[in-house]
């Protein structure tokens, strides 16, 4: 094992060879920076902030190239409204594939078409609880700073309803992300919307055709609809595709985005959305044998939960390797923040805003 001095010795041979470089290199002409994107290369040099713009500029250097990227969703992101710059993000071609819980995928198309009926609750941190409980009988439900008028899901789900019994009639099945995708790129929704469409992730989504994964998506309102329907013999549970179903789709779609440059996993919050995809490369290598399929190429996880409480969610990126999901190569970055103050800037910086 290295001692400390090998160590410092190493450090300094790659400083000199990186001024070496530059010194036998001309420099490239910089593209023009956008005004958020020079902001954090001009602020952003420490700690939590320097890891933020290390993890973007790593992440627009594997699109640069041609590489990929897996977006996994965790949280309230969709309620946060992330679809403002997703979205974008989606259409640039700079996001290949998406995981996400089931409320992210569901809360995204009830915000594009009921957002009027939210309540924005600024001083949510001290609600009495009589409030809690007025907003409960009133019929809405509360996701941190908005309130959600329950019935905003109803438009959707009667045309989901309705699509779900088709299926059944005609012996066939879907994923939960397939019907969406179908009735957004149906057109039924336009009349409803409440929002610029442009900011709607899941409709960028549906667009693109994107690779998408929704582990657990029972764990949502949709899939609690869907489950009592089950539960009075009104459907048969084989309507919906389920999470073995997504994990052997996700095996075909990791060996065509890992193609070339490769696919780089970057992870928005913990939980089954980050936890379930990042098991295809041990998949592939341990259990199919595949020895040849390449590992993650970049692996980013913003998250604010403490390894040592038990809070990290899927290991520490370290610990990645031992499971065969990330090698010694990869890149990675952990972001100790609010992933609703971070995610979007990085978005900016790869867009270039």
């Amino acid at each position: 094992m290295a001692n400390n001095l090998d160590i410092y010795s190493q450090v300094a041979s790659m400083i000199r060879g990186k001024k070496q470089k530059k010194d036998n290199y001309p420099e490239e002409t910089p593209q023009q920076k956008g005004a958020i994107s020079q902001f954090l290369e001009d602020n952003y040099k420490h700690f939590n902030a320097g890891t933020l713009l290390r993890a973007a500029q790593a992440y627009k250097d594997l699109i640069d190239r041609g590489g990929k990227m897996m977006i996994t969703l965790a949280g309230a992101m969709s309620t946060g409204e992330l679809g403002i710059t997703l979205a974008e993000m989606i259409r640039q071609n700079k996001v290949h594939a998406i995981t996400c819980t089931g409320a992210n995928l569901e809360e995204d198309v009830f915000n594009l078409v009921a957002h009027d009926s939210y309540v924005p609750l600024p001083n949510y941190r001290h609600l009495p609880l009589e409030t809690e409980e007025d907003l409960a009988d009133e019929g809405f439900s509360r996701v941190t700073d908005t309130a959600i008028k329950n019935d905003s899901m109803k438009l959707v789900e009667d045309y989901l309803t309705k699509m779900w019994k088709d299926a059944k009639r005609n012996n066939q099945s879907f994923f939960p992300h397939e019907y969406l995708f179908k009735l957004l790129l149906s057109g039924k929704l336009e009349k409803y919307y409440q929002i610029d469409p442009k900011n709607s992730w899941m409709l960028a989504a549906a667009q693109a055709d994107l690779c998408m994964v929704v582990p657990g998506w029972e764990d949502s309102s949709l899939g609690n609809i869907f489950a009592s329907e089950v539960y009075d013999g009104e459907l048969p549970s084989s309507v919906i595709k389920g999470g073995i179903d997504y994990m052997v789709y996700l095996i075909d779609e990791y060996k065509r985005l890992s193609k070339d440059e490769g696919i780089g996993f970057f992870q928005i919050g913990g939980g089954i959305s980050g936890d379930m995809p990042i098991c295809v490369v041990p998949l592939l290598k341990l259990d199919l044998k595949q020895d040849d399929t390449p590992f993650w190429k970049y692996f980013c996880q913003i998250s604010d939960a403490v390894t040592s409480y038990g809070g990290y969610s899927g290991a520490t990126p370290d610990e990645k390797i031992t499971w065969y999901k990330i090698d010694k190569d990869t890149p990675q970055f952990v972001i100790e923040s609010d992933a609703s103050i971070v995610a979007p800037l990085i978005f900016a910086y790869i867009l270039n805003m």
